[in-house]
């Protein structure tokens, strides 16, 4: 039947005209869900299809992978070299090449693969809404800006400039480089404000828009990114630098493309897509079918101690893994550490390539067998008006939350493809700083020693000392001589491994190493650390190991050390945390510890802050340990002579270090008899220890026994909720929760002088 034509048009023509009016007319151009929610691998284009239907040369394939790889590496030293920001300096970056269609293809060797698993999102965003925007466009020469982590990203402290590749015409490829910036204008200075109670108290958030024609940033948009934030120095010098490192990788790819053609870099980009997945799901089937578990808990929100839980049952069956996350914390609508799920899945994909299985190569194909099941509107599937700014707590959990499950399932394999081992240290352990510079710079960022985390122990060997951070395996920890250059931070204590403080074990955890800082040379400059695991521990042990300890912030206040250095320069014998806090050496000053959840807060000179990078979990029994181990690591200073016994019931000569063979079988088949004495039945333990829900007095949020109910509870009042209908949870001002307190204390001590003392009569007035 023929639509019936009013005034001259059709009613199909009317609705294609009401269709465009209203595409035309959109009051915002948000995160798109579709684009957000997908982490797999689109189709085929049809050019792909048909030029991967002819057949490609595997050798010239690997071929031209090589020269990817090697244009990539190049454009990544070129940020590393002349990048502004620490995180440029120390390998807080990545470059990247994506297919037309913007999925990941590859990455720089020694980049950060979260980085650009992120970013293919923003350019999914381009392609779809400003390729065919007349006011937009995507044209040779343009480049892209983003830094908004509900577009992709993992905080809004990262920043990418993506650039398409067009040859003779047509698009074939997009490049990234993408950096951790640091200051970005947010409510605290450095780019990560704990403090943030909403999104608009993050700093600059950059959907993807055009920053680039004609391959020239435009300059009145790079003075509206300057005006935004407190070091318009930084913001120029590295959108530069990100811009021509992507120029030198779009010449090295274009000479390519003028030696081989355009059919072998589409083909060799795609196939490479196919081959890791491919690849992903044969080493899924060898995996035996099953499901293994794990819970994670953060233990603060950076405002207040509070344990939110995030539950992962990892799943095998023939080449599928269902990652299942639901029973975790709900989102919090006014604290910073929320994250979205694309931002959490590039995270799991870090991961998976950091810790399971290194040698795949670094793509988001990585995760396209893989189905991850969250709650929406819980923290690690927020919606987008939650804060994120320090998305990095939930983020940092994902990189690890692999490390129990999957090595459940790897240890019983014939053929492994890297060793077992027990959790790094999770932790974003560092200063994050602003201030005016002792050159008169006002600047906020962060230092490179949050790159100093240490290794879980391996099922053959001691894990490694302040190794990497736990979302990149190359990144270095500074060099503090440049950055007292830069800044008015002067180190005190410099990366001294932190001696007990690690997860023990058959094979124990890589240390991490004290940070002690102060200023000097400015009349404002302040501190934060956005860290976590002050309470509970970050990195869990495997198979019997220790898990790492719980570390907390210290702070010495009230004082000028280098005044106390000036008058007694043997005054403190060593810069050591432990020593310095059991030991008091500098009369009137204040000492205190903290977690090390601290908003920013202005440190005078002279005043000494003190953190620890945390170590990895330890693999296996203590007394398991071979006694040359434990003799080894009391030469090296890394244990004590009382963790020798109290953790690993060694006998030995404490000067030559000479082990008493026979009395350590003694000593330790005496500890197993005295395990078996203190040790229950199963079933007493659980009736004494498990509880129908969580312990009333405790701050948690997260499910307990039944995955569908969450409990969202502050330690006072205390809400259940439906799994699928998640709100978000509100908290209380930690400042106004301090006044309750202390006005409930005092009307306690006024009562109880009243009771005490009967109340003064009063004369008599004479008129």
């Amino acid at each position: 039947m023929n639509a019936i034509a009013i005034d001259g048009a059709s009613h199909s023509d009317e609705q294609a005209l009401r269709d465009k009016f209203l595409a035309d007319h959109r009051l915002f151009l948000g995160p798109d869900p579709e684009i957000m929610r997908d982490h797999s691998v689109g189709p085929r284009s049809p050019e792909e299809e048909a030029i991967l239907s002819k057949g490609l040369d595997v050798h010239q394939v690997q071929h031209i992978r090589s020269l990817i790889n090697a244009a990539l590496s190049e454009a990544f030293e070129m940020v590393n070299q002349m990048g502004a920001a620490p995180g440029a300096k120390w390998g807080d970056l990545v470059t990247a090449i994506y297919t037309a269609r913007g999925d990941l293809a590859m990455i720089a060797p020694h980049g950060i693969i979260a980085f650009a698993a992120c970013c293919f999102y923003p350019i999914k965003f381009i392609l779809k809404y400003w390729s065919d925007d007349p006011t937009v466009g995507v044209r040779d020469g343009d480049g892209f800006i983003h830094n908004d982590a509900r577009y992709g990203g993992i905080h809004n402290t990262d920043q990418s400039m993506m650039m398409p590749l067009f040859y003779k015409g047509e698009l074939v490829c997009w490049l990234s480089s993408t950096i951790h910036e640091g200051e970005n204008g947010a409510c605290e200075p450095g780019g990560m404000p704990a403090a943030a109670e909403s999104k608009y108290d993050e700093g600059i958030k950059m959907p993807p828009f055009k920053i680039v024609e004609n391959f020239q940033i435009k300059r009145d948009l790079l003075t509206f990114l300057q005006n935004s934030v407190r070091d318009p120095k930084l913001q120029l010098e590295d959108m530069k630098v990100k811009l021509h490192a992507v120029l030198r990788l779009r010449e090295r790819i274009l000479a390519l493309l003028d030696q081989y053609g355009k059919e072998i870099l589409i083909g060799t980009l795609r196939q490479h897509l196919e081959d890791v997945e491919s690849e992903m799901r044969r080493r899924i089937r060898e995996l035996p079918d099953g499901t293994t578990r794990v819970a994670a808990f953060m233990d603060s929100t950076l405002r207040e101690n509070a344990l939110q839980k995030i539950q992962l049952a990892l799943t095998v069956k023939g080449d599928r893994m269902i990652m299942d996350f639901r029973g975790s914390a709900p989102q919090f609508i006014n604290r910073a550490v929320n994250t979205n799920i694309a931002s959490f899945k590039a995270a799991l994909a870090t991961g998976l390539l950091q810790n399971i299985w290194p040698d795949l190569p670094h793509t988001m194909a990585v995760l396209s067998p893989i189905e991850v099941l969250t709650d929406r509107n819980s923290i690690i599937d927020a919606e987008g008006e939650m804060p994120q700014a320090m998305s990095l707590m939930p983020l940092f959990k994902a990189c690890v939350i692999w490390t129990i499950p999957m090595n459940k399932l790897n240890y019983s394999l014939p053929t492994r493809y890297s060793a077992v081992i027990a959790s790094q240290y999770d932790q974003a352990a560092t200063f994050i700083y602003g201030g005016i510079t002792q050159h008169g710079d006002v600047t906020g960022n962060f230092c490179g020693d949050i790159n100093g985390n240490g290794q879980g122990a391996r099922s053959d060997a001691d894990g490694e000392h302040s190794i990497s951070p736990v979302f990149g395996f190359m990144c270095d920890t500074g060099e503090h001589e440049i950055n007292e250059e830069d800044t008015p931070i002067i180190r005190l204590g410099a990366q001294r491994l932190a001696k007990d403080r690690v997860g023990f074990g058959k094979y124990r955890g890589g240390l991490g190493y004290e940070q002690i800082a102060t200023v000097r040379g400015t009349d404002l400059w302040g501190f934060m650390t956005g860290c976590e695991g002050s309470m509970f521990s970050s990195a869990q042990g495997l198979f019997g190991g220790y898990s790492c300890p719980a570390y907390q912030l210290c702070k010495i206040k009230g004082v000028n050390v280098f005044d106390v250095l000036n008058q007694d320069p043997g005054r403190i014998e060593v810069f050591d945390i432990v020593k310095l806090m059991n030991e008091r050496p500098i009369p009137g000053a204040t000492y205190s510890t903290h977690d090390m959840g601290m908003t920013f807060e202005i440190c005078n000179t002279g005043e000494i802050y003190m953190i620890c990078q945390g170590a990895g979990g330890g693999y296996g029994d203590v007394l398991e340990r071979d006694p040359a181990l434990v003799m080894k690591d009391l030469a090296e200073d890394l244990i004590s002579h009382e963790t020798a016994w109290d953790i690993y019931r060694v006998v030995y000569d404490s000067r030559s270090l000479v082990v008493d063979e026979a009395a350590t079988r003694a000593a330790r088949d005496e500890e197993r008899k005295a395990r078996i004495a203190r040790g229950k039945p199963f079933d007493e333990f659980c009736r004494e220890w498990v509880s129908a829900e969580p312990p009333a007095a405790i701050p948690y949020f997260g499910s307990w026994d039944d995955p569908k109910v969450i409990y969202a509870s502050d330690g006072s009042m205390r809400a259940r909720m439906d799994a699928d209908h998640l709100r978000g949870v509100m908290m209380p001002n930690p400042k106004d929760v301090r006044i309750r307190q202390l006005e409930t204390e005092l009307a306690d001590l006024k009562e109880r002088l009243s009771e005490r003392e009967p109340p003064r009569s009063t004369p008599p007035v004479s008129l």
